[in-house]
């Protein structure tokens, strides 16, 4: 046999694959390649084989390595662009920009005590949009007031400044702090009153441990709340009591009712739904602290107001039986992981026993830095700033609300860094809508997750993390995960009929 026909004979006997994942066409089904490869190329994004950032290989080659039509490769390439998981960036290639969520996270229909680590889960999974609540704008950092703040800091330190802090915080922490809660909450509190933690998570770590050591073992929580601040207090061994929520904040009578020895709540911008403790609640509630209560008022975001007036803190009414929490998490980023916590004086020695014990303090340069922010204006100004971009994201959030999600219902939209959007009337389960979302690269949070008792199902969706662009694609896509629920949309709506047109908004 000649040599040329001898590599015309091996030629036609060799498989026809690629290194590229390893594929083999010939394993491919008759007639079903192009879904074949598709598969592959999904299951390895879904696995982290091909992470998000890695590009594909240029259709051409690929189709040239597989001895495929190029017509095929760029089919498939085409179906996972349809799901949001690559996206053609010109002479850039086909670059892979999504993952489709693990299995556990559309699980989160389980049980609220299963649900522990569904909202860690749900913010490792890349994305295209992250409509995720309490993500504020992390791209407004104020770099360059940091770091100039930062210099001026480093420039005064000694060799002693250096060394291991007041696990109570930095004195001018303390005494900035102070002058932030007068300026911009109503607070009337001294420094010495101050303590420095790890945001609000762990402010209610240390309260879950003093409270238990003093013998209360029941919070009060509310009722829909923040399921990511009950894990902090379960994990802290505390029992969680939910109690409702209506359009004028946390019911009073059921919190009495409930046994309650604390209250966990968000008075001034309610988490999810919006709604403010209004004036008679505030008084009831006072009461009930007033005969032993404690309550710890949460303040997470009270600084991000656009139509309506501040509202007082609780704390500033009543002193002695409010523990007042806040961080700039929500106003520069969580990374810092900078917070404070006031606590009655029959609280504050063992607060800050347990501050020592869990850490000794947290970094001082940092709270060296927070505190120049503050004293010289620059945290204001930022404020401001970020205050006119988180409204302009928020009314592009609305408008595309009522164009995308006709008939939905919009709660809290005066306040905050979310909307609250339920479909009242409607019967499907708000975390399929969240995981078909996800598939398309989307996220946002179930309602479900934040209830205890069952309701109309809903979603929390976050607007000071993107472009108004972005969350018009998202609210867009939402729409789009919606319609295709089971039956094509027909379960959602009883009798199979759609909402009327239009979305209806609570202000809150």
């Amino acid at each position: 046999m000649s040599r040329s026909k001898a590599g015309a004979e091996e030629g036609s006997k060799s498989p026809s694959g690629s290194d590229f994942l390893q594929l083999d066409i010939g394993q491919a089904p008759p007639g079903g390649r192009t879904e074949w490869l598709a598969g592959r190329l999904r299951a390895a994004i879904a696995d982290g084989t091909l992470p998000v950032g890695s590009r594909l290989p240029a259709s051409r080659i690929l189709a040239a390595e597989l001895r495929v039509s190029r017509g095929l490769v760029t089919e498939a390439y085409q179906r996972l662009a349809e799901t949001g998981q690559v996206a053609g960036r010109g002479r850039g290639g086909t670059v892979v920009v999504a993952a489709p969520p693990p299995s556990s996270v559309p699980a989160a229909a389980a049980p609220a005590p299963d649900r522990g680590g569904l909202v860690d889960a749900l913010r490792a999974v890349p994305c295209r949009i992250d409509l995720s609540p309490g993500v504020p704008d992390l791209t407004a950092f104020p770099r360059t007031a940091w770091i100039q703040a930062e210099r001026r800091v480093l420039a005064a330190l000694t060799p002693a400044d250096f060394g291991y802090g007041n696990p109570q915080g930095a004195p001018a922490l303390r005494e900035a702090v102070a002058g932030w809660l007068a300026r911009n909450r109503g607070i009337r509190a001294d420094p010495d009153e101050v303590v420095v933690v790890a945001g609000v998570a762990q402010a209610l770590g240390l309260l879950a441990q003093v409270l238990r050591e003093q013998g209360v073992h029941r919070i009060a929580v509310e009722d829909p709340g923040s399921l990511g601040a009950r894990q902090q207090l379960e994990y802290g061994r505390m029992e969680t009591v939910p109690v409702a929520v209506d359009g004028s904040g946390l019911d009073v009578a059921g919190l009495r009712a409930s046994g309650a020895g604390a209250v966990l709540l968000t008075p001034a911008h309610q988490f999810p739904t919006g709604v403010v403790l209004d004036g008679e609640r505030r008084r009831d509630l006072l009461a009930w602290a007033a005969g032993g209560g404690l309550v710890i008022e949460d303040d997470y975001d009270a600084e991000h107001r656009y139509d309506r007036a501040p509202v007082p803190a609780l704390r500033a009414l009543m002193p002695e039986g409010v523990c007042y929490a806040g961080s700039v998490s929500k106003l520069l980023a969580p990374a810092l992981r900078l917070g404070w916590l006031l606590v009655p004086p029959r609280l504050r020695d063992a607060v800050t026993a347990a501050k020592r014990y869990a850490d000794l303090g947290n970094p001082v340069l940092a709270q060296l830095v927070l505190a120049r922010l503050m004293d010289s204006g620059e945290l204001e100004r930022h404020l401001r700033f970020v205050r006119r971009r988180h409204r302009r994201r928020r009314d592009a959030m609305l408008r595309a609300v009522a164009e995308r999600l006709p008939g939905a219902r919009v709660h809290g939209a005066a306040a905050g860094l979310h909307l609250m959007v339920t479909f009242d009337g409607a019967r499907f389960d708000d975390t399929e809508l969240a995981a078909a979302a996800l598939d398309l690269g989307v996220k946002a949070h179930p309602l479900s997750w934040h209830r205890h008792r069952p309701g109309p199902p809903g979603l929390i969706l976050g607007y000071a993390a993107g472009t108004a662009g972005e969350i018009e694609d998202g609210i867009a896509t939402l729409g789009a995960a919606l319609v295709g629920l089971p039956d094509g949309g027909r379960k959602v709506f009883p009798q199979g009929r759609q909402p009327p047109g239009g979305s209806r908004v609570v202000r809150g």
